[in-house]
């Protein structure tokens, strides 16, 4: 998909890590931006590095409350008059056992992410159909290809994402509708830092292979070189967790071996 000063991105967690990455670098684009996560004065923050961009719309959602999202999209709708591209960025991480997680803690992950971006995509979709056009770039995750330890919530979420995204990219392919799968291993962002614990508290450290991955940058480069092939999957990832992935479809056996011994954190 060509990115042009016509075109109009909304991006989802935006004023941190890979989304903030991503809006700067959709900025140099051109684009119209509109940026969205709970925290205004983060993302105008954010939208001051955005210059170059054709607009910036900061635009403060929560995205636990899904029932507001018809209006919220409405109200972009209204201003822009369609969404050619929403990237389903914002999204928490687990750092706890299965055995040492409260429900409610399973819950709220699934909730922030697979249920909100499921939801809000829900709410554009008929904009996009009604135009024949229109691309959901979903950041997944590595752990959404292959069970992770200590992130069995956060898996659950990332597993459904691309359940209902894959689907929907096959029923949208007559009306335009485009679906990218991003599946990020790790990279140098703080979500090791907001991750939660068993009992729904925060980690508040920093896991060492987190600290050790990719920049957020080179994840938002490899992303928009993604949306502009129009790949229907990608793996901003190291060695490793791609050797992972190759393990886990070829040689279950032998990864299952791997994965228990695998530093993850």
């Amino acid at each position: 998909m060509e990115l042009t000063r016509d075109t109009v991105v909304w991006v989802t967690g935006a004023s941190s890590g890979i989304g903030e990455a991503l809006t700067k670098a959709l900025a140099q684009k051109g684009v119209h931006l509109i940026i969205s996560a709970r925290r205004e004065s983060e993302l105008n923050r954010v939208a001051e590095s955005c210059s170059r961009a054709a607009s910036c719309r900061v635009f403060p959602i929560d995205l636990m409350d899904t029932d507001r999202f018809p209006d919220r999209v409405d109200t972009i709708l209204e201003e822009y008059g369609k969404i050619d591209i929403l990237i389903n960025n914002a999204g928490i991480s687990q750092r706890s056992l299965a055995k040492d997680t409260l429900p409610e803690v399973d819950r709220k992950i699934i909730e922030l992410d697979l249920i909100s971006p499921i939801y809000l995509s829900k709410a554009i979709l008929p904009n996009m159909i009604s135009r024949r056009s229109g691309m959901f770039v979903v950041v997944s995750s590595m752990a959404g290809k292959f069970g992770v330890p200590v992130r069995s919530g956060y898996s659950a979420a990332k597993h459904g994402l691309h359940g209902f995204f894959d689907a929907l990219r096959v029923e949208g392919w007559e009306d335009g509708i485009k679906v990218l799968m991003v599946c990020p291993g790790f990279i140098q962002t703080q979500i090791s830092m907001n991750a939660m614990t068993g009992d729904g508290s925060t980690q508040k450290t920093m896991d060492k292979a987190t600290a050790n991955g990719l920049t957020a940058e080179e994840a938002a480069r490899q992303i928009i070189r993604g949306i502009e092939r129009e790949k229907r999957e990608i793996y901003v990832a190291g060695i490793k967790e791609k050797y992972a992935l190759f393990m886990s479809k070829f040689f279950p056996g032998l990864f299952f071996r791997f994965i228990r011994k695998a530093k993850v954190t």
